[in-house]
């Protein structure tokens, strides 16, 4: 899901880099050890062309809302094939407005739990911020229904996500929007709650809100910037990569399915994090969907 319709432009004129990741994890040889590991690949679902709209854009409205829509829908139709055929689907972003396509598609087949892994609540909407425009940092609260119908209820499916099966992981003590996800969400832990726990202990807190059959979506921001400045939003105080790889090797199993966003390519000219993201995916990730398929 090579997109970055949900981000928004790093200067004015140009446009984010997340696009470009999965041909970036591609060449850190991503995709060759998930074959190595049984992984069939599924294809790409292209984006529409990202537009710098804010001197046009309307109120009401976020930043490429069409496209970005579209978008999601096509994904929905991807991903309703691979569950289909009995198969569990990885992935690969782009931003996390691909969140929207992945509730679309969980909502027509019924609902499931959501773990949010994310460094930052991703709960902002038009109810607490004037400044609403991009769905990367706005997916969450679409995702359960606060945002404008346009993203929130996609073809009349919203809310994605029931609240009180959705976890959030990660978020940073100065999240603006924090206290109110803990109001309206099942769990809600800071990165700074989560790290100071057993990855066990937060894994089976985590499960016993979203219960197995849950969607995994990871944001790799939710990594320390010492360890993965290659984000948009980089804020200190996240988790290190051995920490996050063995809370994945948890919650991987009771997932149907997961998704990895918002590394950046044009943040790393060497590809010294595109293989940090690999590692990553490989270690957290290989028996995503296990217990769910084993137990079906």
């Amino acid at each position: 899901m090579p997109t970055n319709l949900g981000l928004r432009p790093p200067e004015p004129g140009s446009v984010p880099g997340a696009a470009k990741a999965p041909e970036a994890l591609r060449e850190s040889g991503l995709f060759h050890q998930l074959i190595e590991l049984g992984a069939l690949d599924a294809g790409v679902v292209l984006p529409g062309r990202y537009v710098d709209d804010d001197s046009t854009r309307e109120s009401g409205h976020v930043r490429n809302e069409d496209a970005l829509v579209e978008h999601g829908r096509r994904l929905a139709k991807r991903l309703e094939m691979i569950l289909d055929a009995g198969n569990v689907p990885l992935v690969i972003g782009g931003d996390c407005s691909i969140l929207l396509g992945v509730g679309v598609a969980l909502a027509r087949r019924g609902r499931t739990g959501l773990m949010h892994v994310d460094g930052h609540t991703d709960f902002r909407h038009p109810g607490n911020s004037d400044e609403c425009a991009s769905v990367a940092g706005e997916d969450l609260a679409a995702a359960v229904g606060s945002h404008w119908p346009a993203i929130a209820d996609i073809d009349g499916l919203g809310p994605y996500f029931p609240p009180q099966r959705v976890v959030h992981i990660g978020h940073r003590d100065n999240d603006g929007e924090g206290t109110e996800a803990r109001q309206k969400l099942g769990l809600v832990l800071s990165a700074r709650e989560a790290t100071s726990q057993t990855p066990a202990s937060v894994a089976t807190a985590a499960q016993a809100v979203a219960h197995p059959g849950y969607w995994l979506q990871v944001d790799v921001d939710v990594l320390d910037p010492s360890v993965m400045p290659a984000v948009d939003s980089p804020d200190s105080g996240g988790f290190m990569v051995e920490q996050l790889t063995q809370l994945l090797k948890l919650l991987a199993p009771g997932a149907l399915g997961a998704s990895v966003t918002v590394f950046d390519p044009d943040l790393d000219p060497d590809g010294r994090y595109a293989r940090v993201v690999t590692d990553l995916i490989v270690g957290g990730l290989a028996h995503l969907g296990t217990a769910v398929y084993n137990a079906r």
